[in-house]
């Protein structure tokens, strides 16, 4: 299904985005060998080829690394694919707008033996399942990937590269707050400190 994004500024209607929407039918659990393992559920992505160079001319490909929402909130982060003739590629996290494990049962996702199955590790495992298989059918494999992501979706970017050096050459990670977990780095080392230097240089310098 091809749908049209369409954002409105200051009264004028611009034109976005073409993207086209698909399932994948994507693995339950990659990493145990229980027979609930080999459950798959639909896994939503989005994709344009409208700047794509092509397989033959190994155009990259950029993928967003969808985070705790719809994917389709985050269609508009297309700006730097005209650049690089780029195809794009937006994969919707696991338990999140419609790519729901057990259909949307409010009931089995509360339970604790099923909620272990929405983890950053299993998310990291659909997007190299899907990129993967992706690549194959558009006979793209020599295609570089480079994964974006924006805050936690950032994170999964940067943790994506990191585990998967084989699938994406790189990642641009934004407002991802990668190393801040209990323990590793002090709370105040990013945000609190970025907005307290802010503050001083505004009234420093006032406009």
């Amino acid at each position: 299904m091809t749908h049209l994004m369409i954002a409105k500024s200051s009264n004028i209607l611009h034109l976005v985005l073409y993207y086209t929407t698909k399932f994948f039918s994507q693995i339950l659990d990659h990493y145990d060998y229980n027979p609930q393992s080999y459950q798959t559920f639909q896994q939503r992505y989005l994709i344009n080829g409208t700047y794509w160079g092509g397989a033959k001319k190994k155009a990259s490909i950029f993928v967003y690394a969808g985070n705790e929402g719809d994917i389709e909130w985050f269609t508009q982060n297309t700006g730097l694919a005209p650049y690089f003739k780029a195809l794009l590629l937006f994969i919707e996290h696991r338990f999140y707008g419609k790519s729901l494990p057990f259909g949307g049962n409010k009931e089995v996702d509360a339970d604790g033996s099923t909620l272990g199955y929405m983890s950053s590790t299993q998310a990291l495992a659909d997007y190299a399942t899907l990129i993967i298989d992706l690549k194959k059918n558009l006979s793209a494999t020599e295609s570089p990937v480079v994964v974006f992501g924006g805050s936690y979706g950032g994170m999964l970017a940067a943790w994506f590269r990191m585990k998967y050096p084989h699938v994406a050459i790189g990642a641009l990670a934004s407002s991802a707050p990668i190393l801040q977990f209990q323990g590793s780095v002090s709370p105040y080392t990013y945000n609190p400190s970025i907005i307290t230097q802010d503050y001083k240089v505004t009234f420093q310098f006032p406009l």
